[in-house]
């Protein structure tokens, strides 16, 4: 695998993780109600736990996608 083509394969890998990461975060924008009263009936979670829970997964995955896609991507970019 070329420089080029791995440096092609993060950019879409950040662009599509990316993608992933704002539809998820307007899911749990829009349906909070539905979210938080779901895990409270199911699994016992209050609803001020449950959007916690999800935020902190929202920001785990974003932190997760700048490390191993963007970072990559961004050093790929500097050294062509």
């Amino acid at each position: 695998m070329t420089i080029e083509q791995l440096t092609t394969f993060l950019g879409w890998c950040t662009a599509i993780n990316a993608g992933l990461l704002i539809f998820s975060s307007l899911l749990v924008m829009a349906f909070r109600p539905l979210m938080a009263s779901f895990y409270q009936k199911y699994f016992g979670i209050q609803p001020a736990v449950t959007i916690v829970m999800a935020f902190g997964f929202l920001g785990f995955y974003k932190v997760l996608i700048v490390v191993f896609n963007l970072v990559p991507y961004l050093a790929l970019m500097m050294m062509a």
